[in-house]
């Protein structure tokens, strides 16, 4: 029987869906990532960050109990509210305390979105092809139902397009896409995600680190005076600002997602620097530099 800590299989972002046969998709759903081990009456929860959280998700402890011993799921938590998916609903469950994860679990309920099966009833199911694992894991959980549920699954491309374009309303981020031979990878990024997003024009307004070689930019968005940070420049971005950008006058200060507040060189206003960015919907919303203009 494995069990925790254990390490989460992971996806490289991607920009659009890989072509040919033999791939899965799955919804991608904008949750909590937790591990569940269910051991007879003995049901224990790990975060992606390897830490138990079990008494954080009680009525999804009891859920588990269900489950045939030596089961070992992967999946997100949710919290549904009026149709969608409340993710701050899901912050408060993941950080109550023993006392209050009671009181949360009859006002909050939580749901399990299961996308893999890492145990059966005690066999070590992650070097099993996906396709397996998947037909197994469905067989598990469809005579129980909610709260514990296998993520919706599809292999045809067209449908996973659609999914793709009409599911961010109810809180889906994405697409999470598998091969069906695949193995369950753990801390590898043998998995692909397709995350929502928009792509427009930014004004560049000053960076941080050096000038030749910046760490990210700081930008104004359309619509919004509010100078924000982007997420790090990859080397060629680096390079390529290097080039573009002109001597710094002066400082200020901007928001980083995940950082707070930080300083940063403050570009002249004329001539105006512009860079394409790419904005996830998500609920990190943070800003992508794709090419200087």
């Amino acid at each position: 029987m494995i069990g925790p800590p254990l390490r989460v299989a992971l996806a490289e972002s991607v920009t659009a869906l890989p072509q040919g046969t033999g791939w899965a998709y799955e919804p991608k759903f904008d949750g909590h990532r937790l591990i569940l081990f269910a051991d007879g009456h003995r049901v224990r929860l790990q975060a992606r960050s390897g830490r138990l959280v079990t008494t954080a998700f009680p009525d999804l402890a009891e859920a588990a109990r269900q489950l045939p011993d030596g089961t070992v799921l992967d999946g997100e938590v949710v919290v549904w509210a009026d149709g969608r998916i409340d993710f701050s609903a899901v912050q408060q469950r993941a950080a109550a305390t023993r006392a209050h994860a009671t009181h949360l679990a009859r006002t909050l309920p939580a749901s399990y979105a299961a996308f893999d099966l890492l145990a059966d009833r005690g066999e070590d199911c992650r070097a099993l092809p996906y396709e397996e694992r998947r037909a197994r894991l469905v067989r598990i959980l469809e005579p129980l139902g909610p709260p514990l549920q296998a993520v919706p699954m599809t292999t045809d491309r067209d449908l996973a397009l659609t999914w793709y374009e009409t599911l961010p309303a109810t809180g889906i981020e994405g697409l999470v896409v598998k091969r069906l031979d695949g193995a369950y990878r753990g801390g590898t990024r043998a998995w692909l995600k397709l995350r929502h997003s928009d792509t427009r024009d930014a004004v560049v307004v000053g960076f941080t680190g050096g000038r030749a070689r910046p760490q990210a930019l700081v930008l104004v968005l359309p619509g919004d005076g509010t100078p924000v940070v982007s997420s790090p420049l990859t080397p060629a971005l680096r390079t390529a600002a290097g080039a573009a950008l002109p001597e710094a006058k002066g400082e200020g200060t901007a928001v980083a997602i995940g950082i707070g507040e930080v300083t940063y060189a403050a570009l002249p206003a004329a001539p105006p620097v512009t860079v394409e960015v790419r904005q996830n919907t998500t609920r990190h919303a943070t800003a992508v530099v794709v090419r200087f203009r």
